[in-house]
């Protein structure tokens, strides 16, 4: 059976997100098929500090990765 995990980060983060999409491969077992992503600007808010990649005063965008896996 496939079965799809979806899992969000931050552009200025992507270990964190790296960390967390390969812990919950050793922890499942999970067969992966496919992993796509996204990134998109994130909302804006008011003392928001740039951890963007190339940084210029706006805030990191938000990170989508989506993993087809069989179990």
């Amino acid at each position: 059976m496939q079965l799809v995990k979806l899992f969000t980060g931050l552009e200025g983060q992507t270990e964190v997100l790296e960390q967390e999409i390969n812990g919950w491969v050793q922890n499942t077992g999970a067969k992966i098929i496919q992993v796509t992503g996204n990134i998109a600007p994130q909302s804006t808010g008011q003392g928001t500090s740039s951890d963007g990649l190339g940084g210029g005063g706006r805030p990191p965008s938000d990170l989508f990765v989506v993993v087809l896996y069989e179990v």
